[in-house]
């Protein structure tokens, strides 16, 4: 399968539907699912009452790894209280919903394929519906630094709300479909379908501060900032990742690069899968990639090397997201449409208790290169491959050299 990619969306699945199809979500689908496996370990629980269908994002609560926000492709955004594993909440779209975020501890904001952005008051049980888009809502993301709500569409617009009215407070028009977003500081940076890649900076829209190529060769599928506000990670369908940064200047430009994952050998044949899923650790600037091949990796940026990868989980890794303390993460298992409607592995929702000796960058303070990142002073290794802590398997190829 090696070679095999994904293209842009068919114009068909701009249409709200709620029934399953194949078809409609075949932009998303990656090349292979996983078989069972065993699920074993004290430091994880599986959720009881997931969703329906496809699982689209979880996002923990801001203040507290209590609550878990979960969307999916069953119509419904569900909250979760995840000491107690029960479900606490539930609300309906009139289509499947492509991603959800808190804008505090009793706000949920959501977005999908019904063009609808909701409000839900998580105390009340009470909604509002805030605004539209033209074509689905495929990102959904809330800037405290600017108290600002922020949504990217496939009608090739970001839109800004403000979250005490609600209303909109801008709608700004992107090159291509926005396939994916993420905030850092008071800037945004947007990656769209043509593997491009603009940065604004939201206290001033009327232009776009950055506007960028994909330093990897295919479709882009995630982005997320560093906590530290420097840069941020961009993966592909290709099972690559890069590490920019958002400085423009030369000598830090130069600090970028780029590496394989998510690819597994056999039979002597590499298969490809994408990475779905980026979450970074938010005390140490480390983050978890998942892919299509069913694994999490855990990856440490300044020294350039995995720090660890748990067990294979049932299929596709859809969403991660660590909790805001780092001490959980929770992870979507869910069946991508891959290999179209045939029988696979139920979706759920795996919850992990993680140590500082899987995200913690090893034989350093992860405190100094945070620094030194935000110093302009870090220089990343340029030695061949890295060589993380523990077993490693084939598809941990670290390298300087882009695409």
């Amino acid at each position: 399968m090696a070679g095999e990619h994904w293209s842009s969306l068919p114009a068909h699945l701009a249409q709200p539907a709620r029934a399953r199809s194949a078809a409609r979500r075949r932009e998303w689908r990656p090349s292979w699912f996983c078989g069972e496996v065993k699920m074993t370990g004290s430091n994880e629980f599986k959720l009881n009452q997931p969703p329906e269908d496809g699982i689209s994002s979880v996002k923990f609560s801001p203040n507290t790894s209590q609550f878990l926000l979960v969307s999916s492709w069953d119509t419904s955004v569900r909250l979760y209280d995840v000491p107690a594993n029960s479900l606490r909440l539930k609300y309906q779209h009139s289509g499947a919903v492509l991603d959800c975020a808190f804008y505090d501890p009793t706000h949920a904001w959501s977005g999908g394929l019904d063009n609808q952005l909701k409000m839900h008051d998580l105390n009340t049980d009470q909604e509002n519906l805030v605004g539209t888009h033209d074509a689905p809502i495929r990102c959904v993301e809330y800037c405290p630094e600017v108290n600002v709500m922020v949504t990217g569409s496939w009608d090739q617009t970001v839109k800004l709300w403000d979250p005490r009215t609600p209303c909109n407070a801008g709608t700004f028009s992107q090159p291509e479909k926005v396939y994916t977003l993420s905030v850092s500081g008071d800037r945004l940076i947007v990656g769209t379908a043509g593997r491009r890649v603009l940065v604004w900076d939201l206290r001033n829209m009327g232009y776009v501060q950055q506007r960028r190529e994909s330093s990897l060769k295919y479709q882009t599928r995630c982005i997320r900032a560093f906590p530290n506000k420097q840069g941020y990670v961009l993966s592909s369908i290709e099972g690559r990742v890069a590490v920019e940064y958002l400085d423009p200047s030369p000598e830090v430009q130069k600090k970028k690069y780029a590496f394989k994952c998510h690819r597994l050998k056999e039979n002597n044949i590499e298969h490809i899968y994408p990475v779905n899923a980026i979450s970074f650790h938010n005390v140490h600037n480390t983050f978890a990639t998942g892919g299509s091949d069913g694994f999490v990796n855990i990856w440490d940026p300044f020294n350039k090397k995995r720090l660890c990868q748990f067990h294979r989980y049932p299929t596709s890794i859809a969403s991660l997201a660590f909790s805001n303390d780092g001490t959980t993460l929770a992870i979507a298992s869910s069946y991508m449409y891959e290999m179209d409607d045939t029988e696979h592995p139920e979706d759920g929702i795996f919850i992990r208790q993680v140590t500082d000796a899987e995200t913690k960058p090893k034989g350093c303070l992860c405190d100094i290169y945070t620094k030194g990142m935000a110093a302009g002073c870090w220089e990343p290794e340029r030695a061949g491959p890295a060589r993380a802590a523990g077993s490693l398997s084939a598809d941990c190829h670290i390298s300087s050299a882009l695409g």
